[in-house]
């Protein structure tokens, strides 16, 4: 995959390739699928969310692979502490056409395979059942005839019976090779109000050395932790909100009801808006913090 490389006045390269961080992108998702990739990241403080199945074992969800699956904020702020390029595809979008087609007719044949030998099986059971009711006196063995010479007709095998392989034991990332991406500025993630806010909040957590993770399972946006995740459990949960957001009283009480089940810290973080304090707007503020604890009322 080409790399963005850093050029002094003179000309000359000051990076290679390796000082890159390659960031590819499943609709506007951030992933990280090389481990040098995912381990300069966590040394950066960037935790992410493991999300790939494991080849020797593709049928759980307690241990999982590659890729890491990033918070947007944790894209952005790759993006602008360390050389992180974006690397969309082109030239491989016929030959993924080309292989999509591929995989359909394969799919289509060996249900047509699955459909005749389904089809055998029925007949050889009936078979059976046929040479057994032989000396049989009654009408059951005509019965069974009778479903047997109907059943190339009657025979219908469900696409929801069918046998699908699934190929985990040679997973790999040719789907993504070096030579057919490049890397981009243009970043597919939305920059609207909401994920302007939650960035600065994000960025001035992580400034003051603090490690973020999402925190939707929690009510909140993220969770903070005085350290490394592996080592310390989440200290507050951060609601991202603008300095001019009103909420309603019931919200504020459940979030903090919430934090204090948990044993976290709920807090409102809302970066402020340079016009509120009359400088120059092009001129970032820093995030005002308030902590909600819910205490016992008497």
């Amino acid at each position: 995959m080409e790399v963005k490389e850093d050029v002094d006045a003179d000309g000359e390269d000051q990076s290679t390739g390796d000082d890159v961080i390659d960031i590819s992108f499943c609709g506007s998702t951030p992933l990280l699928w090389k481990v040098s990739d995912i381990k300069r990241c966590r040394g950066a403080g960037v935790i992410g969310a493991l999300v790939g199945s494991l080849a020797r074992q593709p049928r759980q969800n307690v241990r999982l692979g590659r890729p890491l699956e990033l918070m947007q904020e944790e894209a952005l702020m790759l993006e602008e502490t360390t050389s992180a390029a974006a690397s969309l595809h082109t030239q491989q979008d016929c030959e993924d056409e080309e292989a999509a087609r591929q995989y359909e007719a394969a799919l289509e044949s060996s249900y047509t395979e699955q459909c005749t030998l389904a089809l055998e099986d029925k007949k050889t059971v009936l078979r059976r059942i046929m040479q057994e009711k032989e000396n049989d006196t009654d009408d059951s063995g005509n019965a069974v005839r009778d479903r047997l010479n109907a059943l190339d007709q009657a025979f219908s095998f469900p696409r929801s019976a069918m046998a699908i392989q699934l190929c985990t034991a040679r997973a790999g990332f040719s789907h993504c090779p070096d030579e057919r991406s490049f890397p981009s500025t243009d970043w597919p993630m939305p920059r609207d109000e909401r994920s302007e806010i939650r960035f600065r909040v994000y960025r001035d957590l992580r400034s003051k050395g603090y490690y973020l993770t999402s925190a939707g399972k929690f009510g909140g946006d993220f969770l903070v932790y005085p350290g490394d995740p592996l080592r310390f459990h989440a200290h507050y949960i951060a609601l991202c909100m603008s300095m001019d957001e009103q909420l309603p009283l019931c919200d504020i009480l459940a979030i903090a009801r919430l934090g204090s089940n948990v044993k976290k810290t709920v807090l409102l973080c809302s970066p402020q808006k340079p016009s509120e304090t009359g400088k120059d707007e092009s001129i970032e503020e820093g995030v005002v913090y308030s902590s909600l604890q819910w205490s016992s009322m008497v």
